[in-house]
C-alpha cells in the first residue's frame, strides 16, 4: 500500500475513533476560538479608527493613500462606524459565551454556568480586549489603515441595522428630553486643540519648542482678542500736529523711529490723515531745500478707524483686503484710543519683533529673589505668553490695568495686593498712573 494511502486511511481511522460528542465539542472550540479572534478584531479596530490622527489621515489621502480615504469617509458616518463595530462586537461575544456555557454544561452540569462565566470573562478580556485594544492603541494610524478596508464592508452590509438602532435609541433618548448630537462626539474644536498643545508641554522642553506653543495658542487666540488688547495706546503715539512749519514736521518725522503718523489738526482726537514718511522724503526730494508752501496733509492718506472691539483675525484680513499696515483706534464715542498695526497682529502670533530702529524695551526685569519688576504698561497677554503664566486678560489688557481692577482703587507707593495667587507690589507711580509693579508669582509658575 502506497505511504499516502496508508496516511489517509490512519486518519480517517483516527477520526473514526471520534464520538458524535467529541466531535460537537471539538467544533465548538473551534467555533469559539474564531469568534474571539472576530471580536479582537472589532474591539481593536474600533480603538484605531479612534484614536487615529485625524489631520494625519488627511494629508495621507492627500497624497494619494487610498486606505487612509476609507478611514477618512468612515469619519464622515461616525455613528454607522460606531453602531456596525458594538453590534459585531456583542453579537460575537454572546454567541462565544452562549456556546461556551452549553459545552460546559454539558459536560459539568449546572456547574458549567459558573466554569464559563469565569473563563469566557478571562478569555474576552484578555484575548479580546485587552490585547487587541492595546496594540491598537499604540499603532493606531498604521493599524486603522489596516482595518479600514474590511470595515467599510461591514458597516455597508449593516447600515440597515445600524440606522434603525441609531434612530431607536434617538427616539428613548427624545422620550426623556435628551439631545441627540451623534456629529458632535467627535468634532474638533478649537478647545480640543488648545488641549492638545498643552497636553505635549513639558517643563524641561527646549526653548525652541515653547516659543512654538506660544505661538499656537496666539494662533487660536485670533479670534478672540480685540485691537484694544494689543494696541498702542494714544500716549504712546507719536502724533505731528499737521499745522506745525515744514520744517519741524520734517525734523519730528526724522528723529522718530516710525515710519507712519498721525497728524491731528486744532484737537489731538482730530486726526485728518496718516503720514508716511517715505511720501515725505519723496516730496523732500523734489523740493530740495525750499520747504516753502510745503503742505504735509496733501502728502498723508486718508486716515483708517476701527472700532477698539474688532478681532484680531477680522483685522489681519482687513489689512490684507485693503493692503494697509497702519489703522487708528476709536473707541465707542468716537475718541482716539491708539494705533494698531500688521506688524502689532504678526507680533501677537511670533513675539516682539525688533529691528535697527527700534526702540527696545522689554518692560519686565527678573530679579533674584523670583519676583519681577515690571513696567505697568507691558500687557498681560506678553507676560502670559513669555513667562507660561495664567493672568487673566478679559478685563484688563496691562498689569497696571489688572491691579486697578482687581484693587477697585488708585493704590500708593508700597501697598501690596494677592490676586489670582500673583503678589503684586506697587514700586512707582506717576501722578494716577502706575509705572512700576513687582510681581512674584507663585511658585509653581515661576
Amino acid at each position: 500500500m502506497a505511504p499516502e494511502n496508508r496516511r489517509r486511511k490512519d486518519k480517517d481511522l483516527f477520526f473514526t475513533l471520534w464520538t458524535p460528542f467529541e466531535k460537537t465539542m471539538l467544533t465548538t472550540v473551534i467555533t469559539i476560538a474564531i469568534l474571539l479572534i472576530l471580536s479582537a478584531f472589532f474591539s481593536g479596530s474600533e480603538t484605531a479608527l479612534t484614536a487615529a490622527s485625524r489631520p494625519l489621515m488627511h494629508q495621507l489621502e492627500q497624497n494619494g493613500d487610498s486606505r487612509a480615504k476609507i478611514v477618512n469617509r468612515l469619519y464622515e458616518h461616525k455613528e454607522r462606524l460606531i453602531g456596525a463595530i458594538l453590534l459585531g462586537n456583542n453579537l460575537v461575544n454572546i454567541m462565544a459565551s452562549a456556546l461556551a456555557t452549553s459545552m460546559l454544561i454539558a459536560l459539568f452540569g449546572n456547574a458549567g454556568v459558573a466554569y464559563a462565566t469565569i473563563a469566557m470573562t478571562l478569555l474576552v478580556l484578555i484575548f479580546a480586549e485587552i490585547l487587541p485594544k492595546t496594540y491598537a492603541f499604540r499603532n493606531a494610524n498604521q493599524a486603522a489603515r489596516d482595518v479600514a478596508p474590511a470595515v467599510n464592508i461591514l458597516v455597508s452590509v449593516l447600515t440597515p441595522v445600524t440606522m434603525a438602532l441609531n434612530f431607536l435609541v434617538g427616539a428613548i433618548l427624545k422620550v426623556f428630553r435628551i439631545e441627540y448630537h451623534a456629529e458632535d462626539v467627535f468634532g474638533s474644536t478649537a478647545e480640543e486643540l488648545r488641549g492638545t498643545i498643552e497636553l505635549h508641554a513639558a517643563e524641561d522642553e527646549e526653548e525652541d519648542v515653547k516659543q512654538e506653543r506660544a505661538m499656537l495658542r496666539s494662533v487660536l487666540d485670533l479670534g478672540e482678542v480685540q485691537v484694544g488688547e494689543i494696541m498702542v495706546h494714544r500716549k504712546n503715539v507719536t502724533a505731528i500736529n499737521a499745522d506745525l512749519p515744514p520744517e519741524k514736521v520734517v525734523n519730528e518725522v526724522l528723529e522718530s523711529p516710525y515710519t507712519r503718523f498721525p497728524l491731528w489738526r486744532d484737537d489731538p482726537d482730530n486726526i485728518v490723515g496718516v503720514l508716511h514718511a517715505k511720501a515725505l522724503l519723496r516730496e523732500l526730494r523734489t523740493r530740495g531745500e525750499d520747504l516753502s508752501g510745503l503742505d504735509v496733509t496733501a502728502l498723508a492718506a486718508d486716515p483708517w478707524f476701527v472700532p477698539e472691539q474688532t478681532l484680531l483675525d477680522d483685522q489681519l484680513n482687513a489689512f490684507r483686503q485693503r493692503r494697509e499696515h497702519f489703522s487708528l483706534v476709536v473707541d465707542e464715542y468716537g475718541g482716539l484710543m491708539g494705533v494698531v498695526t500688521l506688524e502689532d497682529i504678526i507680533e501677537e502670533i511670533v513675539g516682539e519683533i525688533d529691528d535697527e530702529h527700534d526702540i527696545s524695551v522689554s518692560g519686565v526685569i527678573p530679579r533674584a529673589d523670583g519676583s519681577y519688576l515690571i513696567d505697568g504698561g507691558v500687557t498681560i497677554r506678553d507676560l502670559n505668553r513669555e513667562l507660561e503664566w495664567k493672568l487673566p486678560d478679559e478685563e484688563a489688557a496691562t498689569v497696571a490695568g489688572l491691579v486697578l481692577h482687581e484693587s477697585r482703587r488708585i493704590p500708593e507707593v508700597g501697598q501690596r495686593f494677592m490676586f489670582h495667587g500673583f503678589r503684586f507690589e506697587i514700586v512707582r507711580r506717576r501722578r494716577h498712573q502706575i509705572t512700576s509693579i513687582r510681581v512674584t508669582p507663585p511658585r509653581e509658575s515661576g
